[in-house]
Protein backbone atom coordinates (compact mmCIF):
# COMPACT_ATOMS: atom_id res chain seq x y z
CA UNK A 1 0.00 0.00 0.00
CA UNK A 2 1.30 3.42 -0.91
CA UNK A 3 1.81 6.11 1.71
CA UNK A 4 -0.77 8.26 -0.07
CA UNK A 5 -3.34 5.46 0.03
CA UNK A 6 -2.68 4.86 3.72
CA UNK A 7 -3.04 8.59 4.38
CA UNK A 8 -6.32 8.76 2.47
CA UNK A 9 -7.68 5.71 4.30
CA UNK A 10 -6.85 7.35 7.63
CA UNK A 11 -8.47 10.63 6.56
CA UNK A 12 -11.63 8.80 5.44
CA UNK A 13 -11.78 6.94 8.75
CA UNK A 14 -11.55 10.25 10.64
CA UNK A 15 -13.97 12.08 8.31
CA UNK A 16 -16.42 9.49 6.94
CA UNK A 17 -18.95 12.17 6.02
CA UNK A 18 -16.50 14.23 3.96
CA UNK A 19 -17.41 13.52 0.34
CA UNK A 20 -14.24 15.02 -1.09
CA UNK A 21 -12.06 12.84 1.12
CA UNK A 22 -14.04 9.83 -0.14
CA UNK A 23 -13.37 10.95 -3.71
CA UNK A 24 -9.67 11.30 -2.98
CA UNK A 25 -9.59 7.84 -1.43
CA UNK A 26 -11.42 6.41 -4.44
CA UNK A 27 -8.81 7.91 -6.76
CA UNK A 28 -5.97 6.39 -4.76
CA UNK A 29 -7.75 3.03 -4.77
CA UNK A 30 -8.08 3.26 -8.55
CA UNK A 31 -4.34 3.93 -8.85
CA UNK A 32 -3.74 0.79 -6.76
CA UNK A 33 -6.20 -1.16 -8.98
CA UNK A 34 -8.43 -1.92 -5.98
CA UNK A 35 -11.55 -1.64 -8.10
CA UNK A 36 -14.19 -3.12 -5.80
CA UNK A 37 -13.22 -0.81 -2.97
CA UNK A 38 -12.91 2.15 -5.35
CA UNK A 39 -16.44 1.50 -6.63
CA UNK A 40 -17.75 1.49 -3.06
CA UNK A 41 -16.02 4.79 -2.27
CA UNK A 42 -17.17 6.40 -5.52
CA UNK A 43 -20.73 5.30 -4.81
CA UNK A 44 -20.56 6.85 -1.33
CA UNK A 45 -19.09 10.06 -2.75
CA UNK A 46 -21.77 10.33 -5.44
CA UNK A 47 -24.55 9.68 -2.93
CA UNK A 48 -23.52 12.70 -0.89
CA UNK A 49 -22.04 15.20 -3.36
CA UNK A 50 -23.40 17.05 -6.40
CA UNK A 51 -20.69 15.87 -8.79
CA UNK A 52 -20.30 17.74 -12.09
CA UNK A 53 -19.59 14.59 -14.12
CA UNK A 54 -16.00 13.53 -13.45
CA UNK A 55 -16.91 11.28 -10.52
CA UNK A 56 -19.69 9.69 -12.54
CA UNK A 57 -17.26 8.96 -15.38
CA UNK A 58 -14.76 7.37 -13.00
CA UNK A 59 -17.57 5.34 -11.42
CA UNK A 60 -18.91 4.19 -14.80
CA UNK A 61 -15.40 3.24 -15.95
CA UNK A 62 -14.77 1.34 -12.72
CA UNK A 63 -18.06 -0.54 -13.00
CA UNK A 64 -17.21 -1.41 -16.60
CA UNK A 65 -13.83 -2.76 -15.53
CA UNK A 66 -15.63 -4.90 -12.95
CA UNK A 67 -17.97 -6.27 -15.63
CA UNK A 68 -21.01 -4.49 -14.17
CA UNK A 69 -22.12 -3.07 -17.51
CA UNK A 70 -25.77 -2.27 -16.77
CA UNK A 71 -24.74 -0.33 -13.65
CA UNK A 72 -22.04 1.44 -15.67
CA UNK A 73 -24.59 2.59 -18.25
CA UNK A 74 -26.87 3.86 -15.48
CA UNK A 75 -23.94 5.77 -13.91
CA UNK A 76 -23.04 7.19 -17.33
CA UNK A 77 -26.61 8.43 -17.79
CA UNK A 78 -26.43 10.23 -14.44
CA UNK A 79 -23.04 11.62 -15.44
CA UNK A 80 -24.45 12.97 -18.70
CA UNK A 81 -27.23 14.66 -16.73
CA UNK A 82 -24.73 16.19 -14.31
CA UNK A 83 -22.31 17.33 -17.01
CA UNK A 84 -25.19 18.84 -18.98
CA UNK A 85 -26.51 20.63 -15.89
CA UNK A 86 -23.06 22.18 -15.31
CA UNK A 87 -22.45 23.05 -18.97
CA UNK A 88 -19.58 20.59 -19.51
CA UNK A 89 -20.22 19.80 -23.17
CA UNK A 90 -16.89 18.08 -23.74
CA UNK A 91 -17.57 15.75 -20.83
CA UNK A 92 -21.02 14.93 -22.23
CA UNK A 93 -19.30 14.06 -25.49
CA UNK A 94 -16.81 11.83 -23.64
CA UNK A 95 -19.65 9.96 -21.93
CA UNK A 96 -21.45 9.53 -25.23
CA UNK A 97 -18.31 8.22 -26.95
CA UNK A 98 -17.74 5.64 -24.22
CA UNK A 99 -21.29 4.68 -23.30
CA UNK A 100 -23.59 5.90 -26.06
CA UNK A 101 -26.06 8.70 -25.74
Amino acid sequence: MTDRLATMRAMAARQPGNALVRFGLANELLKANLLDEAATELQAYLASYDDEGNGWLRYADTLTALGRHAEARAAAAKGIDAATRYGHGSMVQEFEERYGG
